[in-house]
Formats: structure tokens, sequence, C-alpha cells
């Protein structure tokens, strides 16, 4: 089945959803509403479930070599003692491929390569979109525009207009109770570094090296929402400064107006279907979910992989998307679930009673045990294209 579609956001999931139509013979066009493509922020780590989708994308070898191949080190205290190892030999024996570290920017910028430039509309802001044969309005530069479609993608994030317009019970997205301050260095690091975490009370910091030597960090903390610092940098060294090396080193690294601070929202309500007639959701639209399993961009990525095999073998879109939701929506739904909790007995946990017995059973809990609690959110398959 061959037809055309249009992507609504020209985000990652937005775009490897593109790139998998395309391959599945599918027109596409990407309607993004900032004035030009690009990705705001920092790092992502991209797990072994999420590169098989780009490899199954044709784009594995460009993007490993954009990034910086390695297994997650493992957790550590605030004082820098470690709470569990990671052992790199038996993760990639067990899942056949390591994680990856790279900059969100240079992801997107890949993505964006692999579709011709006509297909990609900026500055397109998404007013409605029509039910039957699909019409999909938008605004561009003043002058309202239409483009017709066999198919429509809702890729456009958290807080999707589109399910916004399709899905007008879903709640709102909730608060998670946590700040996230994120940043890249200015520099290339010297010296070994491994992707890891710390944990303290009700706080979280992470580290992940970029394929450009950089080293892509954050800080997460237990927060009310809105909360602001006329000084960002002050405040997160404040916070995190007397942490264990070389975590006040990555912060002095970096440059103050590189700092972002994001509150961190996700879907607190399941949805019952990503599909509605012609129209499907995709990535954080669908299932916006906490980034304590790192498995946002990977779950956006595998359901654009999905579509694609769907579009590519089914008769029509009605059984197209039948089966692309049937394949993902428990799939990634219990992953969101999983990262909450993950989120509840790590970065937010900040009873000191808590935190320590926490700690005591993660170092003695055995590492290949542990290592198999996370092999099964990243060990996944992408399913064969037709022909």
């Amino acid at each position: 089945m061959h037809g055309t579609a249009v992507v609504v956001g020209g985000g990652i999931g937005g775009l490897a959803a593109a790139v998998a139509l395309r391959r599945a013979g599918w027109t596409v066009t990407v309607l993004e509403r900032a004035p030009q493509f690009g990705e705001v922020g920092a790092g992502l780590t991209l797990m072994s479930n999420a590169l098989r989708g780009l490899e199954a994308l044709g784009l594995g070898e460009a993007v490993r070599a954009a990034g910086v191949v390695d297994a997650p080190g493992g957790t550590r205290s605030v004082d820098g003692k470690w709470i569990s190892r990671v052992d790199s030999t038996q993760m990639t024996r067990m899942l056949g491929i390591a994680a990856l570290g790279i900059h969100r920017a240079t992801l997107h910028r890949i993505l964006a390569a692999a579709l011709p430039p006509e297909s990609l509309v900026t500055d397109a802001l998404v007013t409605e979109v029509e039910p039957g044969p699909a019409r999909v309005h938008y605004l561009r530069r003043g002058d309202r525009v239409t483009a017709q479609a066999d198919l429509v993608v809702g890729a456009d994030g958290i807080n999707s207009g589109v399910r916004a317009q399709w899905w007008p019970q879903a709640p709102a997205p909730v608060y998670q109770g946590s700040t996230a301050w994120r940043a890249v260095t200015r520099a290339r690091w010297e010296g070994d570094l491994a992707m890891s975490i710390s944990w303290g009370p009700g706080a979280e910091f992470g580290m992940v090296p970029l394929g450009d030597g950089r080293v892509y960090w954050y800080g997460a903390v237990n927060s009310p929402p809105g909360q602001r610092n006329a000084d960002e940098m002050a405040a997160v060294r404040r916070r995190f400064g007397s942490w264990h090396e070389p975590i006040p080193a990555l912060m002095a690294a970096t440059d103050p107006d590189a700092l972002l601070r994001n509150d961190i929202y996700y879907l607190g309500t399941e949805l019952a279907t990503y599909v509605k007639a012609n129209v499907a959701l995709l990535g954080d639209a669908a299932h916006a979910m906490t980034p304590n399993l790192g498995q946002g961009a990977g779950q956006a990525i595998e359901d654009a992989v999905v579509l694609g095999v769907a579009c590519a073998g089914a008769k029509d879109v009605e059984s197209a998307l039948a089966w692309y939701d049937s394949q993902r929506r428990p799939r990634s739904q219990s992953v969101a679930r999983a990262a909450k909790m993950v989120g509840r007995i790590g970065q937010q946990l900040h009873n000191p009673v808590a935190v320590a017995l926490r700690d005591t059973l993660m170092r003695l809990t055995p590492p290949r045990a542990a290592l198999r609690s996370m092999a099964r959110y990243a060990d996944w398959t992408p399913p064969t294209w037709p022909g």
C-alpha cells in the first residue's frame, strides 16, 4: 500500500516517522511550526532498542559515527561510591548492542538529511485536521494552506494539538514533581568519563559522553512547578557543587547561557487507542513519559519503524493503523509506567532512611540481575519490512 501522509511535528519522532513512511513508499510532508528545523536541547542516550530502530531506517551507521557507543557505567552515590555497576561485556552479550550518547541536534540533523528538502515545511501552524480523506489546515506566513492526506501522524509533542482535537477527553499532562537542568560542556572533555548517574536524596545527576568529545549532563531535583532563578547556573551549582567529581568540573566547563531548565511533565492517563480514523499519534503525543529510563526518544523511534512497516504491508490505512496500535500501545505504555516507578524509587526518593535502604538493596543485587531488569525495556527487535 502506498499513499500520501502528513506528519505534524518535526522533532525526532516526526522525522523518524517520515523516514519510515518514505521507506514504505509513501509521499510524506512534515509540518513544523518553528521557523526552521532544529532540535532544541542537549544530549540523549540511545539504548539498543533505539539503535536497532535507526538501523531499520538505514541510519545506523551515520548515528554510530556521530555518537559514542558505550555501556552505562552504573549508579553512584553523592560521594562517588558505586551503588551498582553495569558490566559492558555482559550488556553487549545480552542485548547485542551497547548504548550510545549523542547530541539531540546531531540526531535531528541525520534524520532531516534522510528526507528531501521539499518535504520539510517550516513555519506551519496546524489549526485543524478534518476527518475522511484528511485535510490538514495550517497557517504559514499569514496564509491559510490546506494539505490533503491518506494518513495524518500527530507527532507534535506532549502538548499535541492533534491529540487535543481528536482525543478531546484526554486529560492534560501531569507534573512529575521534578525539575531538571540540562547542558553540554563548551569544549572537548579531557580524560575518561563513563555514562552514569548519581543519586542523592530527592536528586539525580547524569553524565553522557557525546560524539564530538563534549559531555551532556543534567541535574534533576524535587521541586514545585514553575520555580525559576535569576541565575540558574548558580542554582544548579548550589545544589550539586558538593557532589563527587567530575560533577563540579562539568558545571564549570559549561557556558551558563547554554543551560536549560525544564519542569518534567508526562501523560498521567493512558490513551485507550493511539489511532482514530486515519489519524495516528506517535512519540510524546501518544505516550509522553518521565525521563527516568532514558526511553523517550527510543519509544518514538520504535513507533516510527512500526508505523512504516504497517503502512508498507497492509491493504488499507485502517488495518495498518489497527496493527500499529496493537503493537505500540501495550509496549510504550508499559515502558512509561516503568519509567514513572523508577523515578519514584530513584531521583524522587528523599527520605534518608528509604534512600539508605534502596542503596543497600541495589548493592546486594547481583549485577546480572540488574542488567536483566534494564534489558527488559531495551531489548526490542524491529518488525521485518515486507518484501
